[in-house]
């Protein structure tokens, strides 16, 4: 039994809207947001200003991954190329499964970001804006723009092998 096309567009469409406020939401924090936030703020609104900006994009970004993964699935199961779980038969399943693979990626840094890098900053931050020893606070602020950077440029590549697979 095929998929209705009004169910397929609807999966299109948010698989679409979701990649947007995932992706876009990478990059603007990557190229934008936090490399002005640290230079214009001190430690103190600093701290803060990544806990607030944490409780609205942490959300918005775990609520995209589930309408990836949702939407994702149906389309890929819709897709004539699709021959089953781990069938490599072509350009098609090879580019999703290699981008696959690197969302699998992007979440495992995105996970680790939100429940350990990120606390683990707030914590140093608060320390510092206190006068206590924050000795790792660079170190931290160093390994979040190289994750940020990286699950960027990993969405840059997924984005592409999206591309080779639709191409197909």
């Amino acid at each position: 039994m095929s998929t209705p096309v009004w169910a397929l567009s609807i999966a299109y469409w948010m698989h679409m809207l979701a990649t947007v406020l995932w992706i876009g939401g990478l990059a603007a924090l990557t190229l934008l947001v936090l490399p002005a936030a640290r230079k214009a703020l001190d430690p103190q609104a600093y701290a803060d200003f990544l806990v607030a900006l944490q409780k609205r994009l942490d959300p918005l970004g775990w609520f995209s991954v589930i309408l990836l993964l949702a939407s994702g699935m149906l389309q890929m199961s819709s897709n004539p190329n699709y021959g089953g779980f781990l069938t490599i038969d072509g350009v098609w399943a090879s580019a999703i499964l290699i981008k696959h693979l690197l969302f699998g990626l992007m979440l495992v840094v995105s996970s680790y970001i939100t429940w350990g890098l990120l606390p683990a900053l707030r914590r140093a931050a608060l320390l510092k804006s206190h006068g206590k020893e924050a000795a790792d606070l660079e170190s931290l602020q160093k390994r979040e723009i190289f994750l940020l950077r990286l699950n960027f440029f990993l969405g840059v590549f997924v984005l592409l092998l999206t591309a080779i697979a639709r191409s197909t």
